[in-house]
């Protein structure tokens, strides 16, 4: 621990002690001596290292005045050398040792005058109250600076700690936000990304086979799926901006009937049924719900070489559940089976290049690993579920597909 060096209150409060001592020594009705200039020089000095060392300044000043009065030099009393170094004690935090060590040169004092033969009254009354009176309001005030600059040191530490709290709570918003935005890129890029592939895949068939009319519809998908990607793309980049007027409201249950569309064009049959009153939901469920049907259809044109897959919604009074299942490969897949996905109705093999998310505990379809090319699109599914306080489940459905089964609580807030 480093020792504490003297400040300029510390030499003040030395060169005042020393004034008053010497001043009292030149005011004696005996011839002062250069001893008691010497005494004054040492209690002053004293209070350049009560700082560092507080109690065994205190004890020397005790002895010291002890010294002085035995050598039987000018009286200065009590206050004058003792005073100062009794307030320097209480204010580093040794005050029961200033009371004790002020309490004892009292009771010395008192002694020792009765001992002179000096009147009771005025030693016990005038004498013994007001040097009682001093050191005791030093003593206290020296606490009282204690604790005063405690209070501003903890209040000093708390601003420190509310800024520190402030600016990790702003990191953790905006790293919530950087996964929010990630996970809507990924939704959306995945699924348009898998349709251009498949019908990618459907066109250039259709050419082989000169078959201008499937071409024709395959493009068609193409440029709806990019329609959408580039709408979905432009709002959450307006959200970034904050530019409201590019804003649109987030996708929710109203429209998984276009999303199921939009995979029945690219050749995946996609029975879809929704129970229950879907129209009160709160939008962050609506949201969640979308994305989850997005991700699972998605990964049934990707991985699963899928040709139906039947959606359910059902809302109930506090919860919506969600159920996908395809007739696909399942969660295994023998080893060694490429991880591509199949063009839906035949044709040839389409590798998907992109990545496969994995939930907790989950499989993904087709047999890709959580070692493999992706892990972000289960995952992410996962996490959006998990923000609402909902559990995901998937594997192998009994009919052999794949099956994601959500729960989700309704107790979000309302739109």
């Amino acid at each position: 621990m480093p020792v504490s060096r003297p400040t300029r209150t510390d030499a003040l409060l030395g060169l005042a002690t020393f004034c008053l001592v010497a001043a009292a020594v030149a005011a004696g009705d005996t011839p002062s001596a250069p001893a008691a200039y010497g005494f004054a020089v040492g209690f002053g000095a004293l209070l350049l290292v009560a700082r560092a060392w507080p109690v065994p300044a205190l004890l020397a000043t005790a002895l010291g005045i002890t010294a002085y009065y035995t050598l039987d030099l000018p009286p200065i009393g009590l206050a004058a050398p003792a005073a100062a170094v009794l307030y320097a004690a209480a204010e580093r935090g040794r005050a029961l040792w200033a009371a004790v060590v002020g309490g004892a040169l009292l009771a010395a004092s008192v002694a020792s005058r009765l001992a002179e033969g000096d009147d009771a009254g005025i030693v016990l009354g005038f004498g013994l109250g007001s040097e009682a009176a001093l050191m005791l309001a030093v003593v206290a005030l020296g606490d009282a600076v204690r604790h005063r600059r405690s209070l501003r040191a903890e209040l000093a530490r708390q601003v420190v700690v509310a800024a520190e709290e402030r600016r990790r709570e702003a990191a953790r918003q905006v790293e919530a936000e950087r996964l929010r935005i990630a996970r809507e890129v990924h939704d959306t890029l995945g699924h348009t990304m898998s349709v251009v592939t498949l019908q990618s895949a459907v066109a250039q068939e259709a050419l082989a086979d000169r078959a201008p009319e499937r071409v024709d519809v395959a493009l068609a998908a193409i440029r709806s799926a990019g329609g959408s990607a580039m709408a979905e793309l432009r709002a959450t980049l307006g959200t970034l901006r904050g530019d409201a007027g590019v804003r649109q409201p987030p996708p929710g249950v109203d429209q998984l009937v276009a999303l199921a569309e939009g995979v029945r064009r690219s050749g995946l049959a996609v029975e879809l049924r929704v129970d229950g009153d879907v129209g009160a939901l709160p939008a962050v469920v609506g949201t969640t719900a979308y994305r989850v049907v997005q991700e699972a259809l998605t990964n049934a044109l990707r991985h699963a070489r899928a040709t139906r897959v039947d959606v359910t919604v059902r809302a109930t009074g506090s919860h919506l559940t969600l159920e996908v299942v395809d007739d696909g490969r399942g969660a295994a897949a023998p080893p060694g089976d490429g991880g591509g996905s199949q063009a839906p109705g035949g044709g040839s093999p389409v590798r998907s290049g992109g990545s496969q998310g994995l939930c907790d505990g989950g499989q993904a379809p087709g047999g890709l690993s959580q070692q493999g090319g992706g892990s972000q699109g289960l995952r992410g599914m996962s996490e959006r579920v998990a923000l609402l306080g909902g559990t995901v489940h998937t594997g192998t459905a009994g009919t052999g597909g794949f099956r994601v089964s959500v729960r989700l609580p309704l107790s979000g807030p309302r739109p």
